[in-house]
Order: C-alpha cells, then sequence, then structure tokens
C-alpha cells in the first residue's frame, strides 16, 4: 500500500474527515488514507477562530479552512501567499526564514497542511518576539 496520507493517533484522539469528527479507540493506532482529495484534520491541530489573534495564527487559520475543505482553494491562495511574504519580510533574514519560504511554496502549490506544519514551527517564535515587544507598539 505504497502513497497516501499517514496518521498516527493516540489513544481517544479525534479527527476530523470530510466534515466528520471520529474518535480513536484506546489504543494507538496508524491509519493510511488513500483517498487524495479527503479532507482530513487531527483536532489537536486545530486552531480555534478565537485563538487567531496574530498574523502568524491568522494565516495558520486560513490554511486551516482550506484542509478541512471550508474555504475555496484560489480564495486561500490569495489570501496566503501575499500574507506569507508580509510575514517572511517581517521576520526578516534570519528568522524562520527557512519555515516561512517552505510555507509560501506550499501555499503556492495548494498544499496546505504543510503550510500549517511549517507555521506551526513560526509559532513559538512570533510569540517571544510579542513579548519582548514593549507595550503599546
Amino acid at each position: 500500500m505504497p502513497g497516501g496520507l499517514v496518521l498516527r493517533l493516540r489513544p481517544h484522539e479525534k479527527f476530523l474527515v470530510n466534515g466528520v469528527v471520529i474518535e480513536n479507540g484506546d489504543r494507538r493506532a496508524r491509519l493510511r488514507v488513500q483517498t487524495q482529495d479527503a479532507k482530513i484534520l487531527r483536532v489537536r491541530d486545530a486552531l480555534h477562530p478565537e485563538e487567531a489573534v496574530t498574523p502568524a495564527k491568522r494565516l495558520y487559520y486560513i490554511a486551516q479552512l482550506a484542509v478541512v475543505g471550508e474555504a475555496d482553494t484560489d480564495e486561500t491562495k490569495a489570501a496566503l501567499v501575499p500574507g506569507l511574504e508580509a510575514l517572511r519580510d517581517a521576520f526578516g533574514d534570519r528568522l524562520c526564514r527557512e519555515d516561512l519560504d517552505a510555507a509560501l511554496a506550499e501555499a503556492r502549490a495548494g498544499r496546505f497542511y504543510h503550510v500549517m506544519r511549517a507555521l506551526n514551527r513560526v509559532l513559538p517564535h512570533e510569540e517571544a518576539l510579542l513579548k519582548a515587544a514593549p507595550a503599546g507598539t
């Protein structure tokens, strides 16, 4: 069974498949999804709308909407690409450059789960920068 998405699930972990919430049983599980256009998201990877309060989190949330099938691919690309470019410019040449370049390439290719994965590595850096920023800026 080559190819396909592999989900590794913890006991009782929930995930969405085409809008349906499914919960794993009492043991760890490994599932291989063969359908290429299935909309799959682990609940632990999901960001709630009220949490999307920073630039990187807003971009993550936009990608997430496409992953679960709640946003059009072209509209998502149109929102993500300039947003990721702006975020990359704001972070400068050193901080998170590889992850933001990867997210940008994945957004252009329409691979939004990979955008989420790259942005997930950016989120701690963004949080540290925001904490270090003087109040009121």
